[in-house]
């Protein structure tokens, strides 16, 4: 939105936000405000004959539809990485650029936080899209890995602002059907954006040739997700007797997760929210029976086996959940859900 600048090197317009990455590279891009700069007839002229639609068909012309081409409501570095591979390094250009994430194997190491000390330390990983998993390492001539994690399981998505790093990337994947978290980081902005689109690139090849029918545009949207919402509420247990107690809550696709700290490896509980179809629904408030919250505004999440009770300390938190809620209770559920659903009713 408001594109109210312009790099009159490139001939396209830009917004505020990334003005500021463009003029960091001006070897490249030079920028002016459309409204407060005085523009001569030359560049009118060049901005005129080029535009946003001619650059992106020169400069995006070998783009793989794997990689992440980042909107202005993502993080920092995945603008700024975006338009340096786009118009510094001309990534799209040239495909041969793009080995450090499209050669279907990479290796190096990120700044890993320990399960249980919450220490950074250097670990290896190695992605194989052949043996379908990232691997990492806890010492460098380790035989054996500390952790496989399966490409069909695995998610990645940035967080700098939860990990306190600009460059904070947080690796999902399913062990015993339960979600286990990785952070991780890179000094380099460069090097963690491609172990992303290395991560993206692996379950593009992994889903063709599992969903051999599908269109890239069908499988695009499934290489990666962005987590609903996240934040703290409190929460009760089954019985619903005893007090509530403060969780970091992650709503991950249908898995609603709760943790005693946002960067915990494991979630304390898993609650699946399937469709309004299947008899889930969510309601404002809490039964008039119930004790125990210091919070006062109060979510009921209904499923077909029982209600989980949650408490907001705000009323915008409070609406926004509810919203979060209800955009995934409207959504019918697919086939894979149904199995999803059926190992949660299982569970212990």
């Amino acid at each position: 939105p408001d594109p109210d600048w312009a790099s009159h090197s490139l001939g396209i317009f830009i917004c505020l936000n990334c003005s500021g990455i463009h003029r960091s590279i001006p070897q490249v891009s030079k920028v002016k405000s459309v409204r407060l700069d005085d523009w001569d007839d030359a560049q009118v002229e060049f901005m005129a004959s080029n535009g946003n639609n001619v650059a992106k068909a020169k400069y995006e012309s070998k783009m793989p539809p794997f990689y992440y081409k980042p909107t202005y409501l993502d993080c920092q570095l995945l603008r700024e990485q975006w338009i340096r591979a786009k118009y510094e390094r001309k990534e799209f250009i040239h495909s041969e650029k793009q080995e450090p994430y499209s050669a279907g194997y990479r290796e190096g190491f990120l700044w890993k936080r320990g399960r249980d000390n919450g220490q950074f330390l250097s670990r290896k990983f190695v992605l194989s899209e052949r043996e379908g998993a990232l691997k990492y390492f806890n010492k460098n001539d380790a035989k054996e890995p500390k952790a496989i994690m399966k490409i069909e399981h695995l998610n990645a998505t940035f967080q700098p602002a939860k990990i306190g790093n600009p460059h904070g990337l947080q690796i999902t994947y399913l062990k015993d059907n339960s979600t286990r978290n990785i952070f991780v980081y890179h000094e380099d902005g460069k090097e963690i954006v491609d172990w992303f689109n290395a991560i993206r690139a692996a379950r593009f090849h992994y889903l063709q040739v599992a969903f051999p029918g599908a269109s890239d545009a069908d499988l695009v949207p499934k290489l990666s997700r962005n987590y609903l919402k996240e934040g703290y509420m409190e929460k009760t247990g089954p019985k619903q007797t005893e007090g509530f107690k403060k969780r970091w809550f992650t709503m991950d696709d249908r898995r609603l997760m709760y943790f005693k700290d946002p960067l915990d490896a494991f979630a304390r509980g898993e609650v699946f929210i399937g469709s309004k179809e299947n008899s889930y629904k969510v309601l404002e408030g809490l039964p008039p029976s119930t004790q125990g919250n210091h919070w006062q505004h109060g979510i009921t999440i209904v499923t077909p086996d029982r209600k989980f009770l949650f408490a907001c300390e705000t009323e915008d938190d409070q609406l926004e959940w509810i919203t979060t809620f209800q955009k995934v209770i409207s959504r019918p559920m697919l086939p894979q859900e149904y199995a999803v659903e059926a190992h949660f009713k299982h569970k212990p």
